[in-house]
């Protein structure tokens, strides 16, 4: 019995993805588990693993070629053994199908977008479209989500127009490759798609710290689980914060507004080449030991490459760090569909006078980045303030 290698689904928004590199041959034997290709979505890129072991008796799809999700890219044929698998196969013709494209009027008046619609397109039709010089902006898409394919920008038949027709968009990430292209492709439609506003606002954390140090000193059980680390602490006061401003805990995606009941957190994680989202879902109903522990195990697996890449998509709200820098404050920018995203800066002491008596103060810088077409400054205003709250009320993140 054949079985078949499907295109994954990493995440609730991917519809299809793309076969970006074969390590494996037909009449190769494979490992159950083994890597046998790389497919990339707008997201990330995800090993596929053969889901039994034998022989890789077909590749379905080729190298660039995109797909529907759990769309079947490959078989394996069962009973045969590594020996059998090295003996030369026998040649066998096997009649391809011709695929019919759907046809394509010539004289089709071309699609009409404003420049601040967004625009799917695959990095396959992207790079065809750039190579004929055509604007793929007048192309109508025929895939998931009315998505630009291969097949669109090849059917592509421009109509004759008196007027002269914009130059063609440089394709977002051009002259970047993997990881690198994929963050600048998400980073400019991130910009593209979104009226982007940031807050500024320092947390007065010195009771916080002397919130950690009591919990340390008066535990009866070993604090090993991250419970007391200022991300762990910090996040709980995101989670609380979300949980009572819904507005914030949402996506808009393809025009529609959806507020999120459960808070899906994600924590930017910085690696050599680029940046990733690994995401604690249902962080809301975790404890701050739970919290700390499931945190610790995201990031480190997103560190090491090993974190599986259900935990990489479906986020709500998103946390990025760069205090280990000593910038204060910075610019975060939104992991869309989310509509809020907080930037932390470094921890710093600060003198002040309280009381007649000059003390020293440690403050937290916070940026809030925000999507204007939906949420108003002054909600986003309350947001922050809460998250402040919290930090500078610790005990409350315990009750």
């Amino acid at each position: 019995m054949a079985t078949e290698v499907l295109m994954p689904k990493l995440g609730l928004t991917m519809t299809e993805g793309t076969v970006d590199q074969w390590f494996k041959n037909e009449g190769d034997y494979v490992e159950k588990g083994e890597v046998i290709c790389t497919i990339s979505s707008e997201k990330l890129t995800h090993d596929v693993e053969a889901p039994e072991a034998g022989v890789l008796s077909q590749l379905l799809v080729k190298i660039g070629e995109e797909v529907p999700c759990q769309q079947a890219i490959a078989i394996i044929g069962e009973g045969a053994t590594k020996t059998e698998a090295a003996k030369p196969a026998e040649e066998v013709k096997v009649e391809e199908k011709e695929q019919v494209a759907p046809p394509v009027a010539k004289n089709a008046e071309p699609i009409k977008r404003e420049p601040t619609d967004r625009i799917f397109i695959t990095p396959l039709a992207k790079k065809i479209a750039e190579s004929k010089g055509i604007d793929y902006r007048l192309i109508t898409g025929t895939g998931g989500n009315g998505r630009i394919t291969k097949r669109d920008v090849e059917n592509y038949q421009p109509v004759a127009q008196s007027v002269a027709v914009a130059a063609t968009v440089p394709a977002y990430g051009a002259g970047l490759t993997g990881m690198r292209k994929t963050i600048a492709e998400r980073m400019m439609t991130s910009l593209h798609q979104s009226a982007q506003v940031t807050l500024h606002q320092k947390a007065d954390v010195s009771k916080l710290m002397a919130f950690r140090a009591e919990l340390k000193a008066k535990a009866d059980m070993p604090l090993v689980d991250g419970q007391t680390s200022i991300t762990t602490l910090l996040a709980r006061a995101v989670i609380l914060a979300l949980k009572e401003t819904p507005a914030m805990n949402a996506w808009y995606h393809n025009g529609v507004y959806e507020e999120k009941e459960a808070v899906h957190l994600g924590m930017a994680v910085a690696l050599p080449d680029g940046l990733v989202v690994p995401v604690v879902e249902n962080a809301d109903n975790m404890s701050l030991t739970m919290l700390g522990r499931t945190l610790a195990d995201r990031i480190t697996k997103a560190q090491s490459g090993t974190l599986a890449g259900q935990h990489y998509t479906g986020s709500t709200f998103t946390i990025t760090n760069i205090g280990k820098t000593g910038v204060e404050y910075f610019t975060p920018i939104l992991n869309t569909p989310e509509v809020g995203i907080l930037g932390v800066g470094t921890l710093m002491s600060e003198l002040a006078l309280v009381e007649g008596q000059v003390v020293e103060k440690q403050k937290l810088p916070l940026s809030l980045t925000f999507d204007h077409q939906v949420i108003d400054g002054a909600p986003a205003a309350d947001f922050l303030a809460k998250v402040i709250h919290y930090l500078e009320h610790p005990y409350a993140l315990v009750l």
